[in-house]
């Protein structure tokens, strides 16, 4: 896949961020570099993909795809004339493959290396590191995306909190509401079974649909309670996009809660007993700090649904990355687009890795008080 995406277009040239442009491959995009940014992509692509894993594969991947990275943002300066704010330089399929394949390089060579938990947060923190100073030295900034940014860098940062609103808005209550109902659910299973039930369904509703229930039900009670509409309930806006996240968030939290308290060995919960401790005493010092790592497996799956799903808020006026995704197919401006969608991605990606690295650190632990 890497090999082919050097021959496809590896840069858009359009007149302006509408219209779709000309291609130009990776060895014509640069003009004489060309052929030789070819043949060393493709050493780095060998490189990487060596059968034998090891941190030069890794630093081959990297490599490649920051060096991916910094070929767009020349290509971009060269193609863009001087004083010309209309022209821009899109990434062409050939770059998103050429990316991808390094990226999936690194992390099938980081997936068969297998590094210790520390080493893997470093890479994790090296990464973030080096796009962001990427980003903040300016050597994208002629590429599109850049471009869209710049003339929309006040309303990006706003939009960017509005959508972290709506995301940990929902996951913190969720687990406000869904540790106790999981803590329910394991002690009681028969009354559980019927709010498994009931949260089984909700989670069956389509994204778009559940959003769409959202309007009429909140702009019924806003209409009949002004109190509720001073508060800002309605129908539109952001308060029924955290209604729709919230009740997504509910099924993961729910079960993942009682899958990891009934996951607790017997043995540890009969010697608490043991040790005189109350049932209640047993539940907050023993079965639920054991159950933790099921707990935030559960908090993972909500947090990576939720970057995603907060995105379909733009659709009723609820903001975040989605109203940039929407305004672009509106307007059939794909940098517009990618300007809402690649910050969702790489939010969700950061946020899943370094989740999964907590809650394998904490499996890891020794149990509390040396319980088994």
């Amino acid at each position: 896949m890497g090999l082919a995406s050097l021959a496809m277009p590896f840069v858009q040239i359009k007149p302006n961020r509408i219209v779709p442009g000309q291609g130009a491959a990776l060895h014509a995009a640069l003009g004489a570099a060309g052929g030789p940014l070819c043949l060393a992509a493709a050493a780095l692509l060998l490189a990487a993909l060596r059968p034998r894993a090891s941190w030069w594969g890794i630093a081959a991947g990297l490599a490649g795809a920051a060096g991916s990275l910094l070929v767009l943002g020349a290509a971009a300066r060269q193609h863009v004339p001087d004083g010309n704010t209309l022209a821009r330089v899109a990434p062409g399929s050939g770059f998103w493959l050429l990316l991808l394949s390094f990226s999936l390089a690194a992390t099938d060579v980081i997936a068969r290396l297998r590094p210790p938990l520390g080493q893997r947060w470093l890479l994790l923190a090296g990464v973030s590191a080096g796009l962001a100073a990427l980003l903040w030295s300016g050597a994208l900034d002629e590429v599109s995306i850049m471009r869209e940014f710049a003339a929309r860098a006040a309303p990006f940062q706003r939009e960017t909190l509005r959508h972290l609103l709506l995301v940990f808005g929902s996951l913190g209550g969720a687990l406000a509401v869904g540790l106790p109902l999981g803590v329910m659910v394991h002690q009681r299973p028969r009354t559980g079974r019927g709010v498994m039930g009931v949260l089984n369904i909700v989670q069956t509703i389509p994204s778009l649909a559940l959003f769409g229930l959202m309007i009429p039900i909140l702009g019924w009670v806003a209409a009949k309670l002004p109190a509720a509409a001073a508060a800002g309930i309605a129908g539109i806006g952001a308060f029924p996009a955290l209604v729709a996240l919230f009740l997504y968030s509910l099924l993961p939290v729910v079960s993942n809660t009682a899958a990891g308290l009934g996951g607790v060995s017997p043995d540890a919960r009969d010697a608490a007993r043991g040790l005189g401790m109350t049932r209640g005493q047993v539940l907050a010092q023993v079965s639920i700090p054991l159950a933790v790592p099921a707990i935030l497996a559960g908090v993972r799956i909500v947090l990576v649904q939720n970057i995603g799903l907060a995105v379909i808020a733009g659709l009723i006026g609820g903001g975040g990355y989605g109203t940039f995704v929407f305004q672009g197919l509106n307007q059939t401006a794909m940098d517009l687009i990618l300007l809402g969608a690649l910050p969702t991605i790489a939010m969700a990606l950061s946020a899943g890795i370094a989740l999964g690295l907590v809650v394998e650190w904490l499996d890891k632990r020794p149990a509390p008080g040396g319980a088994p």
